[in-house]
C-alpha cells in the first residue's frame, strides 16, 4: 500500500475516474487537486465543492504542475501537455486503477481485451450472484474502481473491466487473476498508429503477476499464445490456463464433440454441451469459456457456472435485440467500436442485413469486413465523421451505399432498404464522440429511434 498521507497530488481529468480518484486520496489523507482543460460537469463539480476538494478547470495552471506524482486519467493521452511535463520532471504517472489497486483487498480479477471484456465481466458477475457470492463490478464498466474501494466489503471478489488506457502507467498492479480474451486493431489513433504499442499496453496487465497468481489466455491469439510462451519461461511464471474452441489444451478450457471440458491440474471435467450457452455465436463461446475458468479457479462449483452460462442474456448495447417491426429485427451493437467486433457481429447472423457503420474513425481499415458484407449485408448506412473513408472502402463492395445524418435518418434509410425476414444492425466500428456522448447514448438514440417507427 503506497502512503499518500499529507501528500500533494494532481489529478488530470474531472470526468468519473478523475473524481472518484480524487475523493479517495482525500479519504486516505491525502492533498488532492483536480485540473481539466475543459469544462467539468455540473455533477463532477458540485462532488468536488461537496467534499472540499481544490480543483481548476479550462486549463492546466502552474499549480497543477506541483504535484509530488500525477494520476491521469484514461481519456488522456501519455502525449498532452501536463503529462509531457511531469515525464520531463522524471516524476510518476500513474493511472486511476494503479492507485485503486493500493487500497484494494484480494481477490482481484481483472479482464481486458479489444473486444468481449465488458460481455465477460457481466458474466462473471452473473456466476458469482448465481452462486451467492459477494463480488464487485468495476473500471471500465459502471462506477470507477477508486469509488467502489471506499465502499469495498473485505470478503468480496472485484471483478474488474480493464482498457488499455487504464493500463498505460500501472506500476504495482497485480491481479490476482488476469485474462485476456484478445488483442486486434484499436484505438490505434492514441498508439501512433502502431499495433505493436497497443497490444504492449494490453500485454501490461501481467506485468507484476507471479506464481501465486493466474493468467486466463485465449490461446489461438498467436500474441497472447507466444506472450504466454515467455511467461512460461519466468522462474516465478504465473499459472497459466488456455482456452479454446478449435484445440484441445493442456490445462485450461476446450470443446471436444461439442461438450465444454475444464482441465484442471490434470483433471477434466465435463461442463455441458455448448449447445446449452445462452449467448450465441464463437465470441461468445470464448467468452463463456474464460468467465468458467475464472470462476472454477475461484472455487465455485460447476453447478452454479453451468446454470449462469445458460441463463446470461448479455449486456446492454452489445447485440442486443431491440425489437421485431413489420417482419425486419432490429439489432444494437452500439459497443462494436472497432472492425474486430463488427467482423464477430456479423459472423452471429446468418439472414440478410442493413448495417449502419461509422462515427469517430480511430485508423480502421474497413475491407477486413468484405468477405462478410459480400455474404450478408446488401446495405450500409454511413454516419459520422468516418463516412468519407467507408465509402471509399466499402463503395463499390455492397450493393446498396447510402449515408445519413443522423441516427434518426440511418434507422428510416435502413427500414426502406429491408423485407420482411431481414435484420438492421447496427455495429458501427468507431467512437461514438462525434454525434453522442458515448456508445451508451448512441445506442439509446438507436433504440428510440427504432421504437419510434
Amino acid at each position: 500500500m503506497m502512503n499518500v498521507e499529507n501528500r500533494h497530488i494532481t489529478i488530470a481529468g474531472a470526468a468519473r475516474s478523475g473524481v472518484a480518484a480524487a475523493i479517495l486520496l482525500r479519504e486516505k489523507g491525502a492533498i488532492p487537486f483536480v485540473t481539466d482543460s475543459g469544462t467539468i460537469s455540473d455533477i463532477s463539480r458540485q462532488r468536488l465543492i461537496d467534499l472540499n476538494i481544490e480543483f481548476e478547470e479550462g486549463a492546466h495552471s502552474s499549480r497543477s504542475l506541483k504535484g509530488e506524482f500525477l494520476i491521469l486519467s484514461p481519456g488522456i493521452p501519455t502525449e498532452s501537455s501536463i503529462a509531457q511535463h511531469y515525464l520531463n520532471e522524471g516524476k510518476k504517472i500513474y493511472s486511476e486503477i494503479e492507485l485503486a489497486s493500493w487500497f484494494a483487498n484480494p481477490p482481484l480479477i481483472a479482464v481486458t481485451g479489444s473486444n468481449g471484456k465488458t460481455t465477460v465481466a457481466n458474466w462473471m458477475a452473473h456466476i458469482w450472484k448465481t452462486a451467492g457470492k459477494n463480488y464487485l463490478l468495476t473500471g471500465n464498466i459502471g462506477n470507477a474502481f477508486s469509488e467502489m474501494i471506499l465502499s469495498s466489503d473485505d470478503h468480496a471478489t472485484i471483478l474488474l473491466e480493464v482498457s488499455s488506457f487504464q493500463l498505460d502507467h500501472i506500476d504495482q498492479f497485480r491481479p490476482d487473476i488476469t485474462i485476456l480474451l484478445n488483442i486486434t486493431e484499436d484505438h490505434l489513433d492514441r498508439y501512433q498508429n502502431d499495433f505493436g504499442k497497443y497490444a504492449a499496453a494490453k500485454l501490461q496487465i501481467t506485468r507484476n503477476q507471479n506464481c501465486e497468481n493466474l493468467f486466463i489466455y485465449w490461446q489461438d491469439d498467436p500474441i497472447l499464445a507466444k506472450h504466454a510462451e515467455e511467461l512460461a519461461l519466468k522462474p516465478d511464471s504465473p499459472r497459466l490456463l488456455a482456452f479454446s474452441a478449435t484445440r484441445e489444451v493442456t490445462e485450461g478450457a476446450f470443446i471436444r464433440n461439442g461438450t465444454l471440458i475444464l482441465k484442471l491440474q490434470n483433471q477434466e471435467e465435463e461442463l455441458m454441451q455448448i449447445g446449452e450457452i445462452g449467448l450465441t455465436g464463437k465470441h461468445n463461446l470464448q467468452n463463456g469459456m474464460a468467465a468458467a475458468l475464472a470462476a472454477r479457479a475461484s472455487e465455485i462449483r460447476n453447478e452454479f457456472i453451468r446454470e449462469s452460462l445458460r441463463s446470461f442474456e448479455g449486456v446492454s448495447h452489445r447485440l442486443e435485440f431491440v425489437r421485431e417491426y413489420e417482419g425486419i429485427r432490429y439489432v444494437n451493437d452500439s459497443k462494436a467500436t472497432n472492425i474486430n467486433s463488427v467482423w464477430y457481429a456479423l459472423d452471429s447472423f446468418q439472414m440478410p442485413l442493413a448495417l449502419i457503420l461509422g462515427g469517430r474513425d480511430k485508423g480502421n481499415d474497413y475491407t477486413l469486413l468484405e468477405k462478410q458484407i459480400r455474404s450478408k449485408v446488401h446495405t450500409v448506412i454511413a454516419i459520422g465523421e468516418a463516412r468519407a473513408s467507408i465509402r471509399e472502402q466499402l463503395g463499390n463492395i455492397v450493393p446498396n451505399f447510402l449515408e445519413a445524418d443522423s441516427m434518426k435518418g440511418a434507422v428510416k434509410l435502413a427500414r426502406k432498404s429491408c423485407k420482411r425476414g431481414e435484420t438492421i444492425l447496427l455495429s458501427p466500428a468507431c467512437s461514438s464522440f462525434d454525434m453522442f456522448d458515448n456508445y451508451e447514448h448512441r445506442g439509446n438514440e438507436f433504440k428510440q429511434a427504432v421504437l419510434n417507427l
